[in-house]
């Protein structure tokens, strides 16, 4: 994990090494007061110190100061410079890497939760980023040069002092275990309630619809106050962590006063040696201190760093070595003994065998979780297949690159997904580099320029997040739009019309019909009136093709699932009297509901 850490330093390894420098030079100018002090003193009682000496002095300790200002706003500025870079990196290649990961990657992790890697967790890497380097660098240096004129004063009260310090290891050590499992926890605790809020806001209108705002202030406050727990644990370790650090500093005081005392008693040393002592110690304590507080720091930076790489290693899509361009693309698709599972506990799909030729249109039908979307996020590889192959006009899709395939291939879906932003900027979102008059035919045969016309600011009207201020038909047609702005060889639409009225559906489908004209599509519809005329129709049932054919093929089969579910779906006075018959919870359990 380090190693993968400090790659981040290399493009500003010359930034770096001038910080670490100026750090230094930091340092060593705090060495020059006590070092000075000592000397006035013994000057003192020799009776040797002069006016003069004193301003030389004094002069050379205020330019060393005006230096060291400089040196420390160059620290803080840059420091903070380089640690902001590599943080907007890490963004970067999260979010390259959050484009690459499968379906299944989003299926177990929730927005909010992968928006905190985002955002906090960064911030708190980019700050170990920062002070890491500077704060360790600058407490060794300073501790040793301490230690160095300490021990040139008096060796053995200088190892007096420094027993206490494996005392102050073993203790941090002990109490940074704890911190690190609480802040861990802390973090965790956090990203639950990221992700209850992205929820609840995504969601208002339908907690308005259904005044279940108590409901969602309950959801909140359980994960509010399982964060505030998470936190008093991590204080708690952290208290203690401080608490006793700093206890074992003060102790450096106390034996200071004892054994410093004692040795001038026994003439050992001298008051200028023991009066330096008192104003290095801090010296000697202050990186102490300063490592202790960093404890808090790395703790924090290490976890995000931790959870930063939980998913840039997650497995990306990846093409296969000699993966291939789809190029030319007929349509044909062929699903070849089919098998699928999300996890191992229960497979989808079993065995499934099914075909549909250039320019045909095929219907699934049968109960909800039958598998039919599913089959649709096969084709252009959202999922990989378990078992079995897929290939489009031959080839299988395991052996073209994902983007060829996908490019070749429009889904218009039920929940259609809108970008915030103009109308003009979600059509284009079809083909970036279409041009203005592609846009508007697009629009024309999705049947939605009439109505972008009429809009004060016409294509470049601002939709709103997800679409707020669109209808539903609205946003159908733009999604329709976007389609035909891509203009691939095969069309999926699944469920693109069930969530409309009946008068918005009708004017959708004539757009659709439009849209499917010359392309392979495979329609998912439980509206079975919709799917008549589909050249052929496939029942899809608890992971299998339960029926195949076209819908009078289908209807002639006496006690079949399509022909009885067709007759539910369409109770005309004129088939009512043979409804009679049909055994519901025969069907259900034949069906698979």
């Amino acid at each position: 994990m380090l190693k993968r850490f400090i790659a981040y330093y290399k493009p500003h390894k010359t930034m770096l090494a001038l910080d670490m420098l100026a750090s230094i030079i930091i340092a060593l100018v705090g060495m020059v007061y006590p070092v000075l002090t000592r000397s006035m003193l013994g000057d003192f009682l020799d009776g040797t110190q002069t006016a003069e000496k004193i301003i030389y002095a004094s002069a050379a300790v205020l330019a060393l100061y005006i230096i060291r200002l400089f040196l420390r706003y160059f620290v803080q500025y840059y420091g903070h410079i380089i640690g902001v870079r590599m943080q907007a990196q890490m963004r970067r290649d999260l979010f390259a890497q959050i484009q690459k990961l499968p379906f299944s990657f989003y299926d177990g992790n929730e927005t909010g939760k992968i928006m905190t890697r985002m955002t906090s967790d960064l911030f708190e890497i980019s700050e170990l980023a920062h002070h890491g380097p500077e704060n360790l660098l600058v407490s060794v240096a300073t501790f040793v040069c301490a230690f160095v004129y300490l021990w040139s004063l008096d060796w053995a009260l200088t190892l007096i002092i420094f027993v206490c310090v494996p005392i102050l290891i073993i203790v941090a050590a002990y109490f940074r275990k704890k911190m690190r499992e609480a802040f861990t926890e802390r973090r965790t605790s956090n990203a639950e309630i990221n992700a209850s809020l992205e929820s609840s806001i995504s969601g208002i209108r339908v907690t308005k619809a259904y005044t279940n705002s108590e409901k969602e202030t309950e959801k909140f406050e359980k994960g509010n106050n399982a964060f505030v727990t998470a936190c008093k644990k991590a204080y708690d370790a952290m208290g203690k962590f401080h608490a006793g650090t700093s206890f074992i500093t003060d102790i450096f005081n106390v034996i200071i006063l004892i054994a410093g005392g004692l040795f001038i008693n026994a003439g050992r040393i001298g008051i200028e040696d023991y009066s330096a002592f008192f104003v290095s110690i801090n010296l000697f304590i202050s990186p102490i201190n300063t490592l202790i507080g960093f404890m808090e720091q790395y703790q924090n930076g290490v976890t995000g760093f931790e959870r930063f790489l939980e998913i840039m290693d997650q497995e990306p899509e990846t093409d296969s070595p000699n993966a291939e361009e789809l190029r030319e693309v007929e349509g044909r698709i062929e699903f070849k003994n089919a098998e699928f599972s999300y996890d191992e506990s229960a497979e989808v799909l079993h065995g499934v065998s099914l075909s549909v030729e250039k320019g045909q249109k095929l219907a699934l039908v049968g109960p909800s979780g039958g598998g039919k979307t599913t089959m649709c996020h096969l084709i252009p590889r959202f999922y990989q297949l378990t078992g079995g192959d897929i290939t489009v006009d031959g080839k299988s899709i395991n052996s073209l690159t994902m983007d060829s395939l996908r490019k070749n291939i429009g889904i218009v879906q039920q929940d259609v997904f809108l970008f915030n932003g103009s109308i003009k900027e979600n059509i284009l979102y079809g083909r970036l580099d279409a041009t203005d008059e592609e846009v508007i035919e697009a629009a024309k045969r999705a049947n939605i320029h009439e109505w972008v016309e009429t809009l004060e600011k016409g294509y470049d009207t601002q939709i709103g997040e997800r679409g707020v201020k669109l209808s539903g038909g609205q946003k159908q047609r733009l999604s329709i739009a976007r389609v035909f702005l891509k203009n691939p060889a095969i069309l999926i639409l699944d469920e693109a019309t069930s969530a409309l009225d009946n008068t918005t559906e009708i004017l959708i489908q004539r757009s659709l019909d439009e849209l499917c004209r010359g392309r392979t599509t495979i329609v998912v519809a439980h509206r079975l009136s919709t799917v008549r005329g589909a050249d052929k129709i496939a029942v899809i049932s608890d992971g299998r093709i339960a029926e195949e054919g076209t819908h009078d093929e289908l209807m002639k089969l006496d006690g079949g699932i399509y022909q009885a579910l067709y007759r539910l779906g369409t109770c005309s006075p004129e088939n009512m009297d043979s409804l009679k018959d049909i055994n519901i919870g025969e069907l259900s359990e034949k069906a698979g509901f």
